[in-house]
């Protein structure tokens, strides 16, 4: 463990220090330049450049993602930085000593024997496949990388924008994957141009060459009195050896770039998927293993095609006989099946559970309202929905699943469609390019526009340009923009649907809330007074008539109080709206006046009578009695509406909400209060009565 222990501080040490180490190690390159290093040194120095040329090359190959080694780009710039120090140094120690060190002494007699021509002409092919073959290549897909990125980038942020309005992502991995976006195209972005540093290294060292043969020539015969082919010798020598030294790390490092810009739709390492891909099928090993028999009988050196023909028909029996519905190298689970001779299993049937699932809400689009959504080019839809979620759980008290946003070719281009759990509950039609001139009834001038009707409250309107915007504002028209038209539609139906979208889930993730807090008052109420399902019931009734559950501390209470009466859901709501009367109140009441339509106290004793308490309270009446109601009410709304009042009707606790249901077919805006939920010092005022003359008699 000792032994250990040891390696782990070093590294951990050089972690620690590693900002430090990397900008000293940067300066140090600019020093190198003009500094002179003795030849051992320079020997360290030229092999270290080997060495991180190979791995950088093996890294390349192992990595299976570019953003993994997203450090490339700035690495290949300091590199190249380095090699182009050592050949500073390394021409200087040449120029003036005629000697630089082991390695560069070697390379020139070793690898060329010695021969300067030789030399020139390996030097002068090295750069051509650099620069010719390899960074040419390396440098155009990493352009078109990089482009390719760019261009795909709204799609991508469009995908996880619907991914988290779906709540198929949370907002972490929504905030990770772009990230990982933007980071996939600065990658790209960097490695056009640090492919370019690859092109100008290329160059540089066919200039310093011919630089540094030039400069030995003049220096060998001016300075050092030697003979033409003596200093062309000695300098040519040892100048191609130190170009040949610094441009074979060089080749790797392009060699690595064009790994790194060419791995796209890569899932492993690249020995992996080498080895996998190229024994996927057998049939291309034997036509190979063929094809070179027939050369070695033809006339070519027939061992080596032999030997590599063989080979191949080696590896060909490897691939046939490989079990059938084994995975291949390099893929996960590799082990074998059972019995060579058996058939291939049959492919394993797709799991259809995912595809009973309904999103509690969904807005699909035409193609022709994608800018709404989409970033790129200032749509604000989908920060609007959240906004809308955040409204509805300040106002309402619940929270909104997420709203999932699909385009749909079926539709009209400029036409969307709500759903709940399915089904359709609402559609409307925009038009880009357009704002939407609502006339509150004050308009004192007409505007020129495309007539349509409002979707949130179906109300006339007109599509009018943007030029016009001015005009009719100043003439008193409401003007909105489409993202506008959507989210309003989008919060009406919200509180509509308020109640179909609070299920047990949802109740019991408001109760946990609830219970951090104040864990007496949920603890005393579920199980042992109400279930989950009794408390969501009272909650649903509340938002069905658009009563906010947010205080829900008071509406626990409230229930916990009147469970012990009775645990008709009827009974509960009531009690519960009672409790909540400051909340009404402050909701339908302006400047502390609270205009009302009231109800004949003969009507509402009809009403009494007429109530049959059951599983849902109701009044049995003839239609005839229930169309003079009707008319009578309908009179009265017509009569607010004209005063601009929103219509209240007040009656007595006992058949308030009898009086609510037999009305909300006809009035299903309508809101009934009892005197319970007025609190004292409110001041009422009446604007109307529901009468029924022959009520009496009529019963």
């Amino acid at each position: 463990m000792a032994a250990q222990a040891r390696p782990q501080g070093i590294l951990g040490t050089i972690t620690a220090n590693a900002h430090f180490l990397v900008a000293a190690a940067v300066v140090m390159l600019v020093i190198l330049m003009i500094v002179p290093v003795p030849p051992p040194l320079l020997d360290v120095l030229l092999s270290l450049n080997i060495g991180a040329a190979l791995l950088i090359l093996l890294i390349s190959m192992y990595t299976e993602n570019a953003l993994n080694f997203s450090v490339f780009p700035t690495l290949l710039l300091v590199v190249t930085l380095y090699r182009l120090s050592l050949n500073i140094t390394g021409t200087r120690l040449i120029l003036l000593h005629g000697y630089a060190g082991q390695v560069i002494e070697t390379f020139g007699n070793f690898v060329v024997g010695g021969n300067y021509a030789v030399g020139v002409v390996i030097f002068a092919i090295l750069i051509i496949i650099q620069f010719v073959v390899i960074t040419n290549g390396a440098t155009r897909v990493a352009e078109v990388a990089a482009r390719f990125t760019l261009d795909a980038m709204p799609g991508k942020q469009m995908a996880i924008d619907a991914d988290l309005n779906a709540g198929l992502i949370t907002d972490a991995e929504a905030r990770q994957r772009r990230k990982d976006i933007q980071r996939n195209a600065d990658f790209y972005g960097a490695m056009d141009g640090a492919s370019k540093f690859v092109r100008g290294d290329a160059i540089a060292a066919i200039i310093i060459v011919f630089v540094n043969i030039l400069g030995g020539f003049v220096v060998g015969i001016a300075q050092q009195h030697l003979d033409i082919l003596q200093a062309l010798q000695r300098f040519t020598l040892l100048t191609v050896g130190e170009g040949i030294v610094t441009q074979i790390p060089a080749l790797l490092i392009s060699t690595a770039t064009g790994i790194i810009v060419t791995r796209a739709a890569s899932e492993g390492s690249f020995g992996d998927e080498l080895l996998t891909q190229i024994t996927q099928r057998a049939q291309p090993l034997l036509i190979g293993s063929v094809l070179l028999v027939l050369m070695a009988i033809l006339g070519l050196p027939p061992i080596p095609m032999l030997l590599i023909g063989g080979a191949f028909f080696v590896a060909y029996r490897a691939v046939r006989g490989r079990t059938p519905g084994a995975a291949l190298p390099g893929t996960k689970g590799g082990a074998l099946a059972a019995g060579s001779g058996a058939a291939a299993p049959a492919k394993a049937a797709e799991s259809v559970v995912p595809l009973l699932s309904l999103d509690p809400m969904e807005l699909e689009i035409g193609f022709g309202l994608i800018p709404l959504v989409d970033v790129e080019q200032g749509g604000d839809l989908l920060e609007r929905i959240t906004a809308i979620r955040r409204h509805a759980a300040r106002e309402l008290g619940i929270v909104v699943p997420p709203i999932r946003v699909r385009d749909n070719l079926q539709l009209k281009p400029s036409g969307y469609i709500v759903k709940l759990y399915g089904l359709e509950v609402a559609r409307g039609e925009l038009m880009i390019g357009r704002l939407l001139a609502m006339n509150p009834g004050t308009a004192i001038e007409a505007v020129e526009g495309i007539a349509t009707v409002e979707p949130a409250f179906n109300l006339p309107a007109l599509w009018i340009v943007e030029a016009s915007r001015g005009q009719a504002e100043m003439s008193g028209y409401t003007v909105i923009d489409p993202t506008s038209v959507v989210a309003t539609h989008l919060t009406e139906i919200i509180k509509a649907h308020a109640a179909d979208l609070l299920g047990r889930q949802e109740t019991s993730a408001l109760l946990d809330n609830v219970k951090q807090h104040y864990p007496v008052v949920v603890e005393e109420l579920v199980p042992s007074l109400l279930s989950v399902g009794e408390i969501q019931r009272v909650l649903q009734s509340l938002l069905r008539e658009r009563i906010p559950i947010r205080n829900l501390l008071l509406v626990l209470e409230a229930l916990a109080d009147g469970a012990r009466q009775s645990k008709d859901i009827d009974y509960l709501g009531e009690r519960v709206r009672a409790a909540l009367a400051r909340h009404i109140c402050a909701e339908y009441a302006e400047d502390g006046l609270l205009s009302v339509i009231t109800v004949d106290p003969r009507l509402e004793a009809l009403l009494t009578e007429a109530v049959r308490r059951g599983e849902d309270a109701y009044a049995v009446l003839d239609p005839g009695t229930v169309a003079r109601i009707y008319s009578s009410l309908t009179e009265q709304i017509q009569a607010a509406s004209a005063a601009g009042l929103h219509p209240i009707v007040l009656c007595s606790p006992s058949v308030r909400l009898a009086l609510k249901r037999l009305t909300e077919r006809a009035a299903p805006q309508l809101v009934v209060l009892s005197y319970s939920e007025i609190v004292p010092g409110l001041r009422v005022e009446s604007i109307g009565q529901i009468t029924l003359e022959d009520a009496a008699a009529t019963a």
